[in-house]
């Protein structure tokens, strides 16, 4: 029996972004620009390409900018019309959202992402949703989350993207422990949060895509607290689990995923996107190579 469609995303937003200050301090992290369009735009990109037709933000103080961005500009929208640049128009017409596709509810204390999606539960229902973390920006020729619904027709339960990374790094991530692996699928039996290296099941860690059952929600509901004392996601997540659950399965997703809550992540992210776009493609590269030399030269 097919799975009941996915239509309903949660951004969690409410993060401050220290790890971006002094710039933070006065626009959201996720209206930081990766080439020309903010990371947010990125993911709601890929979520509209997935299917999605609701979209939910958990937000927080200072975020008024993130609201802003995706409203309509009659002013500007006007400018660029009697000045002939529809080019620009249609770019800017790509950031509206429709009225009532887009609501916006606040995370007040920041008890952690499980938190975050917990309150969004009275806007999710008892439907399956996705949630998609902005700060993972995934390259891919067919977007991500579009992979993984097509692959949930078939499973149903709850999916997480998945992929491997160094043992060293499986402190950073939650990691799946492996029942079954299916090649671009595995069937989890266990999942554990920020794991010490020694001690991590795998090194298929978990990143920001997740389709997920409306179970997970009750499982937020009890509140319980886990790594760093903070209601973990992959915690609710595990909880289906077993023969009482509704089932959890790793995605091996095709493409580049760049963590651009990192500076070193949101630079290499900045490079590969300048050089794939064709408009930038040979004066950055002809650049790129440049700086190269005169660091060779320079040594």
């Amino acid at each position: 029996m097919k799975s009941r469609k996915v239509t309903k995303a949660v951004f969690p937003v409410a993060g401050m972004g220290t790890r971006f200050l002094p710039a933070t301090k006065s626009i959201p992290k996720e209206i930081m620009t990766l080439v020309d369009r903010p990371l947010i735009q990125y993911a709601i990109d890929e979520a509209r390409a997935a299917g999605i037709k609701e979209f939910i933000f958990v937000t927080s103080r200072g975020k008024s900018a993130l609201e802003d961005y995706f409203d309509h500009a009659p002013e500007l929208e006007s400018t660029l019309k009697r000045a002939g640049k529809t080019d620009l128009l249609e770019t800017l017409k790509s950031t509206n959202m429709d009225s009532g596709a887009i609501a916006y509810v606040r995370q007040n204390r920041p008890m952690g992402l499980g938190h975050a999606v917990w309150c969004a539960r009275r806007l999710v229902g008892n439907e399956p949703f996705a949630v998609l973390l902005p700060d993972d920006v995934i390259a891919a020729e067919k977007p991500c989350l579009q992979q993984m619904v097509e692959a949930y027709e078939a499973t149903g339960g709850n999916m997480v993207a998945a992929m491997e990374v160094p043992p060293a790094k499986a402190s950073s991530y939650g990691v799946l422990d492996i029942d079954e692996d299916m090649g671009n699928m595995v069937r989890a039996k266990g999942m554990v949060e920020k794991p010490k290296a020694e001690e991590a099941p795998s090194n298929l860690a978990v990143i920001g895509r997740y389709i997920l059952s409306p179970k997970v929600m009750t499982n937020l509901n009890k509140m319980k607290q886990g790594a760093g004392g903070e209601i973990q996601l992959t915690d609710a997540i595990a909880e289906e689990i077993g023969p009482e659950g509704t089932g959890v399965y790793g995605f091996r997703f095709r493409g580049q995923r760049y963590d651009c809550g990192s500076k070193a992540g949101f630079l290499q992210a900045t490079v590969a996107f300048g050089m794939s776009r064709p408009d930038l493609q040979e004066e950055f590269t002809s650049y790129l190579h440049d700086v190269v030399a005169q660091q060779k030269a320079a040594q």
